[in-house]
């Protein structure tokens, strides 16, 4: 009856709560202390990933199928890498080759590590996607490390959150510094950016300071 309906609600709003919690711990730590986080308590990334999926199951349209419909154009021969890959949505839905790589494995499939460090060799895959995973202060040191990974002329597709670019040619003239050339873009949802850049050579060692992507912090419903 109805304090059982209260219950419902009572756990529904902790549960939010805690998302919001571990959501902004995600943004304000490096993927070192967040891939520490979720080894300490696993059960904080089910959570999250509950959280999220809710928050993108608003959204008209989910960035990662149209991911999906983009790498199910190209060859079936080009090697994936999925950076923050969740329950492997992208591996699950096409024929390539995908090293799936998280923080905590929601699917068989995922090999975990920390994303600025993922057990590949250099220049050994041809597509590198982070689908909503641009998340953690290392910014530069987890494209750097997708930039070590992909063969010269290989593919790197970003999608996120739109309000978290504060000035987008500011980025796009970061990642160049990164060793990405902007070769696509399409900026049309209110929801989510989707980019498409191409590997031109290794990144400029330095601080790049155009590299900024504000934290996607949820309100409290």
């Amino acid at each position: 009856g109805r304090s059982a309906a209260l219950r419902a609600r009572m756990q529904q709003r902790l549960l939010s709560a805690r998302f919001r919690f571990i959501n902004q711990q995600l943004y304000t730590s490096s993927s070192r202390e967040a891939a520490q986080l979720f080894h300490n308590d696993p059960e904080a990334f089910e959570i999250y990933h509950r959280g999220f999926a809710q928050q993108v199951g608003r959204w008209p349209e989910n960035p990662v199928h149209r991911i999906i419909r983009y790498l199910r154009r190209r060859p079936a021969s080009l090697v994936v890498a999925d950076f923050g890959c969740g329950d492997c949505k992208i591996a699950s839905s096409i024929k390539n080759k995908v090293h799936c790589f998280d923080l905590v494995p929601l699917s068989p499939l995922v090999t975990v590590c920390d994303m600025a460090k993922v057990p590949l060799a250099a220049e050994s895959v041809d597509v590198a996607v982070f689908c909503l995973a641009l998340m953690g202060t290392n910014l530069q040191e987890i494209l750097e490390e997708a930039n070590r990974v992909l063969k010269p002329g290989g593919t790197l597709m970003v999608a996120e959150v739109a309000s978290r670019f504060e000035d987008i040619r500011a980025f796009l003239s970061a990642m160049a510094q990164l060793g990405f050339k902007s070769v696509a873009k399409d900026l049309s949802s209110p929801f989510f950016h989707l980019l498409e850049f191409t590997k031109t050579g290794p990144p400029r060692p330095r601080p790049v300071p155009g590299l900024r992507l504000r934290p996607c912090l949820y309100k409290r419903r």
